[in-house]
């Protein structure tokens, strides 16, 4: 029903930056919740940023507060994240997520919270 294309993942050096995205198609996103995760090698699934499709509302773990941003541009359905000062630790996996049917602010936390999942697109900072 849904279908995430996440892109803008590489190769990056501490205190660069990126510009991840998360196209989706399959259904209109008026009262959904996108959100953005990251898994490093041998580590759990990490909340990192959520938005509201509609107000553009948006919540961030606390490790990366005041260095990432997301955003979204309704007329592409598609949502970013922009990440800047990287560090090392900010390397993994990072995934974007949609749900369909958001109820807390909390529940938009928690991976179990979403309903369809990104491929994944790695994002690496060196020292």
């Amino acid at each position: 029903q849904v279908q995430l294309v996440e892109s803008g993942g590489g190769l990056v050096q501490a205190g660069g930056s990126l510009r991840l995205s998360c196209a989706a198609s399959g259904r209109t996103f008026s009262s959904s919740a996108m959100g953005w995760f990251r898994q490093a090698p041998g580590k759990e699934r990490q909340f990192v940023a959520a938005i509201s499709w509609t107000a553009g509302n948006t919540y961030y773990a606390d490790s990366v507060k005041g260095r990432f941003t997301a955003s979204r541009d309704s007329a592409k359905n598609t949502v970013y994240l922009q990440m800047n000062s990287l560090k090392p630790e900010d390397t993994a996996v990072y995934y974007c997520a949609v749900d369909l049917r958001p109820s807390t602010i909390t529940s938009m936390t928690v991976s179990g919270t979403y309903d369809y999942w990104g491929q994944g697109t790695q994002v690496t900072v060196s020292s």
